[in-house]
């Protein structure tokens, strides 16, 4: 029966163990923004080399009919907010399995990272919609213009 006993716990142990893998996510800097129809948004992810996830994305909805010389004070704005906000941004609690980070629970994706191609896509959720893709380019450090250079 001890015999019996121990097999099992040894095996429970090295299920829990094996259920219970955690891969490290990638450490770096990612920027990068979406303009398009009825929305803008401006983002930046973070993710230290002690597993803290920082993300900031300010976001415009329902811009459609916005003049392009509105369009383009509303992406100066939501640049100014990233860039002067992102001291405030607090790390994000996600589980990371390798390619996809969620909350810890979640099934949504918040963000994709396709470690072959080194590419970080950030999901953004809005109006109850599925999620927006935002390609996020990887950089040193972070510039003052997630849109990238013009």
């Amino acid at each position: 029966m001890r015999i019996l006993a121990a097999f099992l716990t040894c095996f429970c142990l090295i299920a829990v163990a094996g259920c219970s893998h955690q891969v490290a996510p990638p450490v770096g800097r990612w920027e990068g923004a979406y303009d398009a129809g009825n929305t803008i948004v401006t983002a930046r992810m973070e993710i230290t080399d002690k597993g803290q996830i920082f993300v900031s994305a300010p976001n415009a909805e329902n811009i459609a009919s916005s003049s392009s010389e509105d369009r383009a004070a509303i992406r100066q704005r939501l640049t100014d907010d990233l860039v002067q906000g992102w001291d405030d941004v607090t790390p994000h609690q996600l589980d990371f399995d390798g390619k996809v980070f969620r909350k810890p629970g979640g099934i949504a994706p918040q963000a994709e990272w396709d470690g072959a191609a080194r590419r970080m896509t950030l999901v953004v959720y809005l109006d109850k919609g599925d999620g927006l893709h935002i390609p996020l380019r990887a950089v040193k450090e972070f510039s003052s213009n997630p849109f990238g250079k013009r």
